[in-house]
């Protein structure tokens, strides 16, 4: 054993493929590779802390939509457009009309509008009284204020000094903020926090996990530093993607999250091939060259199968998904540079320490494997229908709640219930008649338009419309009622304000702004507002759902055929990943949606799902699915190269893979799962779905599917290229 354990020039060893010319390079020049490796940690780190402060806090819109063109033309032709912000106004004693409340009320509001970076304020007092910005029970009034800007300015600027500011009160008012500007506000240090306490978490269990599994402590610490490094270099490299393009602030909470898996992941395969190409009686330096021209490769495909899901978001002309496919991809070339480069150079250097205390023999010829997986795998080919058969079918029930998904939109519910702006939009929810800061706003597109009245009259018939205003007056129930503020829809044309009432918006908003749509103007219109935003950005996402799949599933299959060489296997891996994916979505939908699970884990559930968050757990979690199918297939094909026998390939490369597969695939889940006591639903979500799908994938697709799968395909699995031609070792 002590000459497996030395570095040997290997000077015979100049040809052979790419990746072993390269593992070898990595040994003779460890030293400047290791040197080099410790500067580009530093100027990362550098790098990575510089673009943390500069992530923007992007908002959910569809730029170039119907509602994005009804804002653009409020603001430039009438000075106003949806509200950012909401004061709760509470009258410390008697009711919002009494007149010191009212007098105090009026100088509120004022001060509100005088504040530096606020265009507009207006309440109950200055608005003509409307019951719409005033609770039933006359306790409570609101302030609705707009703030113009982009995210980041609004919710990183002018909240931090406008809401501590207003909130003191006054003699007679007590004043709460909310609104979904401060929601989100609010949202961002609270994932943060969440992230760090996960995090906090994971690397001990990880390093115990690890050394349970590997048995050396090196072995163990090795694999989380590599993961610290691919999230080091992910966050740098999202500093040179901020100089081109705006990163959504939660992008780096995916960057955290993918960093430390993919970074132990690669890692735990390189090292296993170093221990395999060592008992097969390799040198250091022949072991390292093995590893990395067999583990290297299997980690090269990886790594691009994962990248490419990640790409397809790109197709999506929404900033806050764009945000994740730049972090993903950012994170697995710094997964890739920690697992082909820096590691084989550090084997080279203490690979001693990452071998088994246990020498193991050499294998005195070609190698068949014999174990718990390779039973397995047999068992499962002799009855391949059956066992097959049943792990489908149970897949399929775990999916089954998908059937019943729904998309609605995120709002303050996705906090705790402790979270100051929660608890200010849950009065509002059950003291007030309507939603006057979600209005939908109808704006002519021409400057010159006709009578609004019986148009207004109309719009306050449909079912969940609380009250329309316009320069006509205020309209409901199909009558006038009253004059309101109509000095606020003066300006070049015509445009209304639709105010829903709190159960059209609890309910379905979109379908309300599809009823106002419908609606016959009297002249050319364009709808917007928060529903109207919410409708927009939700039929965006959706329609382009098709080309995301699309997209994902051809890319992943030029991969996969690259890699093998075989039309079918690509075929069926995407198949079993679509399988994946539906127990991840059905376990959604049957927690976060329907609401089991949530007093044990401290959410509560709106009936719905916001559709962005689930098609971002599609990509990563179909990339993370082919990750393992890449690991599991090349195990296979190196097998079936060898000896031209699919089940004998099959049962010896999944005794080879699977328990790699299984611990990579059970510390990748534990970091997700850990997410799953955040305090925001949203990460919640991402924790728990990504638990999951990792799970399923790892276990009953790896262990049973595959298997059974191959064995009926037979050797068509390997159709048209067949059988390499590869030298027996």
């Amino acid at each position: 054993m002590a000459a497996n354990t030395q570095v040997r020039p290997a000077r015979e060893e100049t040809g052979g493929p790419p990746l072993r010319r390269l593992g070898l390079l990595l040994v003779r020049r460890r030293r400047i590779v290791l040197a080099l490796s410790a500067v580009v940690l530093v100027v990362a780190a550098a790098l990575a802390a510089g673009a943390v402060p500069r992530l923007s806090l992007a908002r959910f819109e569809a730029p170039g939509s119907e509602s994005d063109r009804a804002q653009i033309e409020l603001d430039r032709r009438f000075g106003t457009g949806s509200p950012d912000l909401v004061f709760l106004v509470t009258a410390r004693s008697g009711t919002v009309d009494d007149p010191a409340v009212e007098a105090e009320g009026r100088e509120l509001t004022a001060r509100v509008a005088a504040q530096e970076g606020v265009a507009e304020s207006a309440s109950y007092w200055t608005r003509g009284r409307p019951a719409t910005l005033r609770s039933e029970d006359g306790k409570h009034a609101l302030i609705v204020v707009r703030v113009p800007g982009d995210a980041g300015h609004v919710r990183a600027r002018v909240l931090p000094r406008l809401v501590p500011e207003i909130t003191k009160g006054t003699g007679l008012l007590q004043v709460r903020a909310g609104g979904g500007e401060e929601v989100f506000r609010e949202t961002v240090p609270l994932a943060r926090q969440d992230f760090v306490r996960a995090e906090l978490v994971i690397f001990p269990l990880a390093f115990v996990l690890l050394w349970l599994y590997q048995r050396r402590a090196m072995a163990a610490l090795v694999p989380i530093l590599a993961g610290v490094l691919a999230m080091v270099i992910g966050l740098a490299l999202l500093r040179g993607v901020l100089l081109f393009a705006d990163v959504s602030t939660f992008a780096l909470n995916l960057t955290l999250a993918m960093g430390l898996g993919l970074g132990i992941d690669y890692c735990l395969f390189v090292i296993q091939r170093f221990r395999e190409e060592t008992r097969r009686g390799a040198d250091r330096a022949g072991a390292v060259a093995g590893a990395v021209e067999h583990a290297g490769r299997t980690v090269l495909f990886s790594g691009l199968t994962v990248a490419a899901s990640l790409a397809v978001l790109f197709a999506l002309p929404f900033d806050f998904l764009r945000s994740f496919a730049y972090a993903g991809i950012a994170v697995v070339i710094g997964g890739l540079f920690a697992a082909v480069i820096v590691l084989p150079a550090a084997l080279a250097s203490i690979g001693g320490t990452m071998l088994p205390k246990r020498p193991l023999p050499k294998p005195a010829g070609p190698e068949r494997a014999t174990g718990f997986w390779h039973a397995l795998a047999t068992r499962v080919m002799r009855r391949p229908l059956l066992f097959g058969g049943l792990a489908t079918a149970v897949l399929l029930l775990l999916a089954s709640p998908l059937l019943g998904l729904r998309f609605g939109a995120a709002d303050d519910r996705i906090l705790p219930l402790e979270a100051s702006s929660r608890q200010t939009q849950e009065v509002i929810r059950e003291s007030f008649p309507a939603e006057e800061s979600d209005a939908i706003q109808i704006v002519s597109k021409d400057r010159a338009a006709g009578d609004i009245s019986q148009y207004a009259a109309t719009l306050s018939c449909l079912p969940g419309v609380a009250q329309v205003d316009s320069a006509a007056g205020s309209f409901a129930d199909g009558r006038r009622a009253g004059d309101g503020d109509t000095r606020r829809f003066q300006g070049q044309g015509a445009w209304l304000s639709v105010v829903p009432s709190g159960e059209a918006l609890a309910g379905d908003p979109v379908r309300l702004v599809a009823a106002v749509r419908a609606v016959e103007p009297p002249f050319e219109v364009l709808v917007g507002g928060y529903p109207a935003e919410l409708a927009d950005y939700r039929a965006s996402v959706v329609d382009r759902l098709p080309l995301v799949l699309a997209l994902m599933l051809g890319v992943t299959f030029l991969v996969l055929f690259g890699m093998t060489g075989s039309l079918i296997l690509p075929v069926k891996a995407s198949l079993m990943n679509l399988l994946s994916l539906g127990v991840m979505f059905g376990a959604l939908v049957w927690v976060f949606q329907d609401g089991n699970l949530s007093g044990l884990l401290g959410f509560t559930p709106t009936g719905t799902l916001d559709p962005s968050i689930p098609i971002l757990m599609l990509c990563v979690a179909y990339g993370l699915s082919m990750d393992y199918e890449v690991f599991l297939l090349s195990r296979i094909k190196e097998e079936y190269d060898r000896t031209g026998d699919t089940e004998q390939a099959v049962a010896t490369g999944l005794q080879g893979g699977a328990p790699l597969i299984t611990s990579a695939g059970g510390i990748l889940a534990l970091t997700f799962a850990a997410y799953a006591t955040a305090q925001v639903t949203f990460v919640q979500m991402l924790g728990v779905g990504m638990a999951v799908a990792v799970l399923v994938d790892a276990t009953v697709i790896r262990a049973v599917l595959v298997p059974s799968l191959m064995r009926l395909a037979g050797p068509l699995n390997w159709w048209p290229r067949g059988r390499a031609t590869t030298p027996a070792r």
